[in-house]
Parts: structure tokens; sequence; C-alpha cells
């Protein structure tokens, strides 16, 4: 994709070069609340369907993870202790914002001696090729301008035997579900947006984003394209998120 060609931010169709900072100015907007939304939105599940990914993980003593759109650190928080002193956790996101936050919060808990902050581009990760043992993408793929570029990145990025983990909003599966889904994302997000936040149109975006989302055998295929094998997925709350797991070799 160049930056002449078109994409989408929600259901807007707008030049791919704007789109990396329509959703940081998104991002910017709702980081301070960020947490606070995330439990509203998910009545707190959004704390299960992470902690089933770091169960997939298999994280150990010594290893290097990326955990990448890390947001306001609440992952890397976790995996910290997982890979112990003699591993290392760097947390990216493009959005210096999130960031801040996640600093905070990494002070806050004690485990920033084994944590680093960098602010970086899923699509050009600044880092030597074959350097992560893991790589965990929670709630961050779909914001992403092209998808399959990120993809291709990650899997330069990961060592030979090194694991992806792409946690992200999915197609319900479960028969009539959707409708009921429908009706939550569009009527009731932006409206707690709008009282908890105050700003119900960043809200209006993310349920927009979703549904522009790839659905879980088309971003299995595109793992596979990348270059992963053993690509599976696991859909968690009836496929309103799916978690998607593949390996280099």
């Amino acid at each position: 994709m160049t930056d002449d060609e078109s994409t989408h931010f929600g259901y807007q169709s707008i030049p791919a070069s704007e789109k990396a900072s329509r959703v940081g100015g998104v991002f910017t907007s709702v980081a301070d609340n960020y947490d606070i939304m995330n439990d509203v939105m998910s009545f707190g599940i959004h704390r299960i369907w992470k902690r089933i990914t770091l169960m997939h993980g298999g994280f150990t003593k010594g290893q290097r993870v990326l955990d990448l759109a890390g947001g306001t650190g609440d992952i890397a928080e976790k995996i910290s202790p997982l890979v112990g002193d003699t591993g290392h956790v760097v947390l990216a996101d493009i959005n210096q914002a999130m960031l801040t936050v996640a600093v905070d919060r990494l002070v806050d808990s004690g485990v920033i001696n084994n944590v680093s902050i960098v602010q970086a581009d899923a699509e050009e990760l600044p880092f030597p090729n074959n350097c992560f043992d893991r790589i965990v993408i929670g709630f961050g793929l779909r914001n992403v301008t092209n998808k399959q570029r990120a993809l291709e990145s990650m899997y330069s990025k990961l060592a030979p035997g090194g694991k992806l983990l792409i946690l992200e909003f999915s197609k319900p599966v479960v028969p009539g579900l959707n409708k009921i889904y429908d009706f939550y994302s569009f009527k009731c997000l932006p409206k707690m947006g709008e009282l908890i936040a105050d700003d119900a149109a960043s809200y209006q975006y993310l349920a927009e984003s979703i549904r522009k989302h790839p659905d879980q055998e088309t971003l299995k295929q595109m793992m596979t394209t990348a270059g992963f094998d053993l690509c599976t997925y696991h859909n968690l709350t009836g496929g309103i998120v799916a978690l998607h797991v593949g390996t280099k070799y």
C-alpha cells in the first residue's frame, strides 16, 4: 500500500498517508482514561482475554519479548516477572501519550528494571532481525495501516522458534450474537465514551475499526503469507475476540 492509496479510518475512506496521524489523535485523546474504559466496556473480561494470551505464550526466564502496541503497559507488566531478571521486555507503541501512561504504571508496579520503552511503528520495527523470542500485540493490529507489512516486520524480528500472539477483536461466531454485539457497539460504546472520557467520537471509531478488521480465517491466512507456520486461532467470548498464534521456523 502506497501513500497515494486509500484505506479505512473506521467507516471513512481516507488517504493511507493520513491514517497513522488520525489513529494517533484517537489514542492521544483516550490515553488518560484508556484503562478505565477497557474495564467498563468489556465488564472486566479483557483481563481474562489477556490472561489466556499469556498462558498460550509459553514465557520462560531469560526470554526477550516485544509487547507491540503495548499501550498503557498492562500486558508488559504481567510478562516482566515471567521472563525474570535475565529476560527483557520491550514495550513499543507508536503513541507517546500511551507510553507516558505506561511508564507511570511500570514504575508504580516496580517492574521497570527489565522493561524498555520504545516509540515505534509496527510496520517498520526498529530492532535487529531475529532478536525476540516472543511478540505479543494486544488490540493493536486493527489500527495499523498496512497490516500485511506489519506482520512481515514482526516475522523478521522474531528469532527462529519464536512465537507471535495476536489478541484482537474479531467476528462473533455464536448464532444471534451479532445483533446484540452491534447494538452494544454502536449504541452503548459511544455513549460510555461520552460519559466517562468526554469523547464519543473515539469510541465510535473503535466500534467501526473492529468491523473493518479481517475475520479469523483471513488473518490466519495473512500470517501464513507473512511466513508464519502452525498458525491457529482461538475464539474467545463467542468470537468477539480471537487469539491468533503463529510460529517462526
